[in-house]
């Protein structure tokens, strides 16, 4: 996987860049990860509904073919966009993202915080008054008859951290997941988060860690390579 660091990135360009590398690539296409940060836009997933964009005031409100609903980015995120071949790697859509969220568990694990996936609600979340608790979240994913319905999300005592929404063409990924390092997290508060009324966003710094940009990327980076690798 060829590692592309493009630092402060135009989103609606990154977006269109994706799409025609991933229109472009054949099966020898080298997967490449691209790391990047935002100015604030609110982004719309295929399924988004507008109601959940609250008070976007003067910030865009872009469409997007992701999937999942209305997220923020901005400065202070680290945003990456994994570009893979998943035949290639020889893993299922439902195996990558469970790989996503696993980079970003070990990349939080790296600061000393525990990162918790919540039955129904792709992401990663954290207890913010404690976040380096590893006690069992009770709403973690558990195995359900298959054909059953997916569970009602719960986020007591939590708050979301990092989110996802990945689009696969033709075997192909982009799009990707976004990770929380030290932004203005206000723009949140304008928005139902990846549609749920009420539910908390924090970032590394509000529960405590203070690290750069840069080396939460390279944390993230290293441990999406690794999680991703065939």
């Amino acid at each position: 996987m060829q590692l592309r660091t493009l630092g402060h990135a135009d989103y609606a360009d990154t977006v269109a860049s994706m799409q025609r590398f991933t229109a472009e690539r054949t099966d020898d296409t080298s997967d490449e990860l691209w790391i990047c940060e935002h100015s604030g836009v609110y982004t719309q997933g295929i399924a988004g509904r507008q109601s959940h964009v609250l008070q976007p005031d003067s910030i865009p409100v872009v469409a997007t073919n992701r999937g999942g609903q209305v997220t923020y980015h901005g400065p202070g995120q680290v945003v990456a966009y994994p570009l893979i071949d998943l035949r290639r790697a020889g893993y299922y859509v439902k195996e990558y993202v469970y790989r996503l969220e696993e980079a970003v568990i070990r990349t939080l694990g790296h600061y000393g915080v525990t990162g918790h996936r919540v039955a129904g609600a792709p992401g990663i979340y954290v207890r913010p008054d404690d976040p380096c608790s590893h006690a069992r979240l009770p709403q973690r994913p558990l195995w359900r008859e298959p054909g059953s319905a997916a569970p009602m999300p719960d986020f007591t005592g939590l708050a979301k951290i990092a989110a996802l929404g990945i689009k696969v063409t033709r075997h192909c990924t982009y799009h990707g997941v976004a990770l929380n390092v030290a932004m203005d997290l206000e723009p949140f508060s304008r928005i139902n988060p990846c549609g749920y009324a009420g539910l908390q966003t924090v970032d590394l710094s509000t529960i405590g860690v203070h690290t750069t940009w840069d080396d939460a990327a390279a944390v993230l980076a290293q441990q999406l390579a690794a999680r991703l690798a065939p």
